[in-house]
């Protein structure tokens, strides 16, 4: 894969109770955790996305695609592209999707966070799908 073009992104892993977020600096060389989203209704969270995006003036959205470990779709991954392309549309922001299979497990070895209520893991996961992302591609797509 190539390299995608660095921008300013938010990096989700959505999950059934909280979405995790990372986002990065436009030249993409840091990467920050940023507070899990607690879910609500779509439109509240697509408020709670829109504060974000306008702070951070996000160019962008990577979304963990939960594929099993043959790299075969699931349900949770149906609902997460779901979620995503429809976040995606609303906030008129190109969109990448990025195998997530074992962030989680990666996150929680990585950053020490067991057993944890609070989002960090999921937005360490996050975090981890954004570094894939800046290394891996594939780059944005706006026809959603």
């Amino acid at each position: 894969m190539i390299q995608p073009k660095p921008c300013s992104v938010l990096s989700l892993d959505i999950g059934n109770k909280r979405i995790g977020i990372a986002g990065c600096d436009p030249l993409g060389i840091s990467i920050t955790h940023l507070p899990a989203i607690f879910r609500n209704s779509f439109e509240k969270d697509l408020k709670e996305f829109g504060k974000i995006c306008v702070d951070r003036k996000v160019e962008g959205l990577i979304v963990g695609n939960p594929l099993d470990m043959h790299g075969k779709e699931t349900n949770q991954s149906i609902r997460c592209k779901k979620y995503g392309f429809k976040l995606a549309k609303c906030l008129k922001l190109p969109l990448a999707f990025i195998n997530e299979h074992c962030s989680t497990v990666e996150a929680k070895e990585k950053f020490s966070l067991k057993n944890d209520k609070t989002g960090k893991i999921d937005s360490a996961a996050a975090a981890i799908l954004l570094q894939q992302w800046l290394i891996e591609g594939p780059d944005l797509d706006d026809s959603n």
